[in-house]
């Protein structure tokens, strides 16, 4: 397996259905929506989260954990570390997990305000999802140091 790109991170907005994935370069500070995969079967794509490892060669996996609004865990708790413990183990790479609470409502309101400002695009679920997958990776990026992988 090729050598990881330094200061690339791939970011995951976990869902039953669907996952968001983004990417992110820890020098430049910047997230970017990467895509979406479906799950097969009840299971995530793993296949598909694999070739996004591959194409990317992220040094650093990050997945977004939910909490309830008062800080209590969500039902989506015990999924997501699953989610974690078996992307961990098929990546070889580390993973670590930000809090994140409301990142799907943040970009729905992000992506709104771009529709109101001229976008003329419906918005998608597949839009929401990437996009708070982005915005995981931004609290992520805010939490730790720059330049940092």
């Amino acid at each position: 397996m090729p050598e990881p790109l330094p200061h690339t991170i791939l970011g995951f907005d976990f869902g039953l259905v669907r996952i968001g994935v983004a990417v992110a370069n820890t020098i430049t500070g910047l997230a970017t929506p990467e895509s979406v995969l479906t799950a097969k079967q009840n299971q995530p794509d793993w296949e598909g989260i694999l070739q996004l490892i591959k194409a990317w060669r992220p040094g650093l996996l990050v997945v977004g954990m939910p909490s309830k609004l008062d800080g209590s865990p969500s039902a989506m708790q015990e999924p997501i570390l699953k989610f974690c413990r078996e992307l961990e183990q098929r990546s070889g790479l580390p993973v670590q997990m930000v809090s994140e609470q409301l990142s799907s409502r943040e970009a729905e309101d992000r992506l709104k305000s771009a529709r109101q400002a001229g976008r003329k695009r419906k918005i998608r679920k597949e839009d929401i999802d990437q996009l708070a997958a982005a915005i995981i990776l931004e609290s992520w990026l805010l939490e730790n140091a720059r330049g940092q992988p």
